[in-house]
């Protein structure tokens, strides 16, 4: 098959580097402010990995062409933060053809509908197969231009939804064989809300803000960064989280259980599950608070799951607290800036039971 991947971080390169590895031509792409990747496969013809997956494998291409590397394609991934689904959408939305299928990977809450948004279709629209993962299928870094570190490649839990969710299946038979680790999930409802970076990440950085401060992030993130305080604090948002879902009629596995079906975790527990975890061992803080545990994980991940509460009737106490603290120690008011709520993906005009049947 022909594979497309937009985005040369580090989540791009090991989906890149795993379709490859499978045998399929894969074209990579990203825009000419992100070069550094772009420019180091291109000259090497391909990715490097080591850590659990290793090795060297081609790449048919990698450049800032969007044209070349969507026409024909058989899937195309979009892969990035959730900043950058909007624009993947616009910028591919003049060479989409009929019946070709797009995987926000991961949807980063509501990423599919953000999607088809982009291109002006209608939820139910199935010109085009749109559809989302709950989370990346690897923890990775990127170490240098053109070479990843695959901490691990997990072993399940990463749900899968099309949007009108009758298509799931067709996607993911077509996924399946190079990501075994894909569950079909009811909707982009549970792919949104079994989403956990936005229960973990803000919590840890910012009980640990002090240390990110002093040392750069100079220090294990999880290893470290986690104890039986700042695991208390991931517990209260896991269990806004789950009541979301439950008030939508959505089973949603708490943050340590989907840990240990992912391979991260080997004990579901909120402390020592993840100081222990021989899937985070080795990943580094990040380097500053201005990052995605933030301005993506807060921005775009809290604020929608606090909002969707209020349209639903399930408080979020802790949540909003996260986001009133984040935002006054960033010195940006993350609720007010309102990146993803339901209101901005356009769920507004739809009563609850509308939107579970459309979805």
């Amino acid at each position: 098959m022909k594979v497309a991947v937009l985005g040369s971080g580090n989540g791009g390169c090991a989906v890149a580097f795993r379709w490859a590895k499978d045998g399929h031509d894969v074209f990579l792409f990203d825009f000419e402010d992100f070069p550094d990747n772009i420019d180091a496969i291109s000259k090497n013809g391909g990715i490097y990995s080591e850590g659990q997956l290793k090795g060297f494998t081609k790449v048919k291409y990698a450049g800032h062409d969007i044209r070349c590397t969507v026409d024909e394609a058989d899937i195309i991934f979009a892969v990035g933060p959730a900043y950058s689904t909007e624009a993947f959408a616009k910028v591919v939305k003049p060479y989409l053809k009929p019946g070709q299928t797009i995987i926000v990977c991961p949807g980063s809450c509501g990423g599919a509908i953000v999607f088809k948004n982009a291109l002006g279709l209608n939820l139910e629209d199935e010109k085009y197969i749109i559809a989302e993962t709950s989370t990346l299928p690897y923890a990775v870094r990127v170490t240098e231009p053109g070479k990843i570190r695959i901490f691990l490649e997990l072993k399940g839990g990463v749900y899968l939804a099309a949007l009108p969710s009758k298509n799931t299946e067709d996607v993911y038979k077509l996924a399946k064989d190079v990501f075994p680790m894909l569950e079909p999930a009811k909707n982009v409802f549970q792919t949104t809300l079994q989403n956990g970076n936005p229960v973990i990440h803000p919590a840890v950085v910012l009980l640990n803000a002090g240390l990110v401060d002093r040392t750069n992030g100079d220090f294990y993130f999880y290893e470290e960064g986690v104890t039986k305080a700042v695991g208390r604090l991931i517990e209260g948002l896991d269990n806004e989280r789950i009541a979301l879902g439950k008030e939508l009629g959505l089973d949603i596995l708490a943050e340590p259980v989907i840990g240990i079906k992912e391979g991260y975790m080997q004990e579901a527990t909120y402390d020592r599950g993840y100081i222990e975890a021989d899937g985070f061992k080795g990943i580094k803080a990040l380097s500053s608070l201005d990052s995605r545990f933030f301005n993506e994980d807060v921005a775009f991940g809290l604020v929608f799951m606090s909002e969707l509460g209020k349209r639903v009737g399930v408080k979020t106490p802790t949540m909003d607290a996260v986001i009133e603290i984040a935002s006054v120690i960033m010195r940006r008011d993350y609720r007010k800036a309102g990146e993803r709520t339901p209101k901005t993906l356009g769920l507004d005009n739809y009563s609850i039971s509308e939107i579970m049947r459309i979805l």
